[in-house]
């Protein structure tokens, strides 16, 4: 193989600057030949009809000459002024022109907008907004003009190669043709159904261009036009889109479609007295000791009835520590335990929580249980009996919205998603400007929150956040606000990569098998694949790490919860002397 590093164009930049500089030498003018001066009277060129032939240039071969008898034909028949308009814009692509040149376009643009935008072709008006790149009085009309430079530049080479395709070019492809999951510079792909990379880069030219009078016209035209043609990469991708959500909706046959299955409530659990109701956890456990006396005392202290710990790998002094206190359920999952069961140990963690949390809803003296982990922390707004005193009568579980714990704070910081407090998912992309995209919701783990469900209804079965009964999803489910789960999830930079191998492959970031939907697991394998520990440090400290500035974005879109747990002074309150000597 070649020393030399492959290059699409032979001789690098030196070659594409040396071959771009060939077509910018500046138009030579015979005897006589001029722009008009630059305060032409523009009205009278409304009136006058170009003849192909020129004969005012007589017999001149000058380079102006040849332009402009160029530009008589192709405005054969047509107002004057739009052939000064082409003459403008050919010379202010040269290295060189007319001193007035720049001067004269701008102020045709300024007075003549509304004209020349109902007379000339959309050819001509992507001409004109990129000579305002060049040559634009104002850094913004500059600007503008660039950034519609490029991209009508890139459609053209795109819908250029699109032509071999064989596919018309108002002809979306279809979502079975896909042939690859990576593109070129190891960029991820637009998200078709969800993503907003279109909306937002349309949409920020168009506001940009409220902020300039001369060139707005012509820009918000060009936007225009480009919204209304069915011939474009953002008409295909709209129908790709558009189909997508027709395909979901059709598919909400009764064979597809969520079936309603709402669970009938006990006359027995629909208790509506806080001081009546009990309520607990269950939990399935593989974690140091201090993490679940931590875990269990924040529960005990909000009033839970019952905390259930299932032990993963039981040690016997764990047993014992926790066994003390009276309202603390102690299950060593051992050899035994799993001898006397009617199925042999699951190898799936998800497995075995489902299995255990489904024991505990039989097992427990609880009107309600929650099937939460150990590094989740129930965080409500007033005490939990009485946010499950208000559920409705006719409703099985209550979900707990997701909230993700912050680093860097001596005190526990939470954030919600955009979905959570009401607002678009877009400001994702303000707040985390590098991974907002690529997050659901911002964060890093689940967003489907946990549910707290009422107890002794047979044919019941946890999920890990949802219940089944009957071999069906329960569907009567109430959305309560002012509750949260707040989930510790990776609440140092240590914990995080500690605990990622496990999460890559058995825990929430792993792959799974039949679905193509783009995880955070891929963001991880991505980031380690490409830039090492270095990226994921990235990662972390804009995404997780409460620094100044993501406080301030987080706080102005209402995605900041302030819950400090102090779960130290917890353990003792709740606790006391079952631990002496710990």
């Amino acid at each position: 193989m070649s020393e030399q590093k492959k290059t699409t164009y032979p001789g690098g930049f030196d070659a594409i600057v040396a071959q771009m500089e060939t077509r910018m030498a500046p138009f030579t003018y015979g005897p006589g030949e001029a722009l008009p001066p630059l305060d032409v009277d523009f009205q009278p060129l409304k009136q006058k009809r170009m003849d192909s032939a020129a004969p005012e240039l007589g017999k001149s071969s000058s380079t102006y000459a040849r332009k402009y008898r160029e530009l008589a034909g192709e405005f054969d028949s047509e107002p004057a002024l739009l052939h000064l308009h082409g003459l403008l814009v050919a010379n202010l692509r040269r290295d060189d022109q007319p001193p007035h040149t720049a001067q004269l376009f701008l102020r045709l643009w300024a007075e003549e907008a509304d004209y020349l935008i109902a007379h000339l072709d959309a050819r001509w008006l992507v001409s004109a907004v990129t000579t305002f790149g060049d040559h634009g009085q104002t850094e913004l009309q500059r600007s503008l003009g660039q950034s519609l430079s490029v991209l009508f530049g890139m459609m053209k080479l795109y819908e250029t190669e699109r032509l071999f395709s064989g596919s018309a070019p108002d002809q979306a492809f279809a979502w079975k043709r896909k042939s690859a999951k990576q593109l070129a510079m190891q960029m991820d792909a637009y998200a078709i159904t969800g993503g907003g990379l279109d909306i937002n880069m349309l949409g920020r030219l168009w506001q940009e261009a409220d902020r300039d009078e001369v060139i707005r016209p012509l820009v918000q035209r060009l936007l225009s036009l480009l919204i209304e043609d069915d011939k474009t990469v953002f008409r295909r991708l709209r129908t790709m889109r558009s189909r997508k959500e027709k395909q979901r909706a059709a598919g909400a046959t009764p064979e597809t479609k969520k079936k309603r299955n709402p669970v009938p409530v006990p006359a027995s659990r629909q208790i509506t007295d806080p001081a009546r109701l009990r309520w607990g956890t269950v939990s399935l456990v593989k974690a140091p000791l201090d993490a679940i006396l931590r875990f269990a005392a924040h529960n005990l202290d909000l009033g839970a009835h019952r905390v259930h710990i299932y032990l993963d790998d039981p040690e016997p002094a764990t047993v014992a520590a926790l066994s003390r206190h009276p309202r603390i359920e102690v299950t060593a999952c051992d050899v035994a335990y799993w001898a006397a069961q009617k199925k042999d140990r699951m190898d799936s963690h998800r497995m075995r929580q489902v299995w255990v949390a489904t024991q505990a809803y039989y097992d427990t003296d609880c009107h309600w249980l929650a099937h939460i982990d150990v590094d989740e922390f129930l965080l409500p707004q007033r005490s939990m009996a009485e946010h499950l005193a208000r559920a409705e009568p006719d409703k099985i579980a209550i979900r707990l919205t997701s909230a993700e714990q912050m680093a860097g704070q001596a005190e526990e910081v939470f954030k919600l998603t955009p979905r959570a407090v009401g607002r678009p998912a877009s400001v994702l992309e303000d707040i985390y400007p590098t991974f907002g995209l690529h997050l659901r919701g911002g964060f890093i783990s689940h967003i489907e929150g946990k549910l707290f469900v009422r107890t002794g209804v047979e044919g019941m079965r946890f999920g890990i956040h949802a219940i089944h009964w009957q071999g069906e999803p329960a569907t009567n489910i109430e959305e309560m606000p002012g509750i949260y789960v707040g989930h510790a999830h990776a609440p140092t930079w240590q914990q995080f990569i500690a605990d990622l191998e496990f999460r890559m492959t058995d825990g929430s970031y792993r792959k799974v098998a039949g679905k193509d939907r783009f995880r955070f697991g891929d963001v991880v394998d991505f980031l380690i694949e490409n830039e090492g520990e270095e990226g994921l440090r990235t990662l972390y400290q804009e995404v997780c790490t409460l620094t100044p500035n993501l406080a301030q974005k987080l706080g102005e879109n209402g995605m900041l919860l302030d819950y400090p747990l102090r779960l130290e002074e917890k353990i003792s309150r709740v606790f006391g002397p079952y631990l002496e000597g710990r």
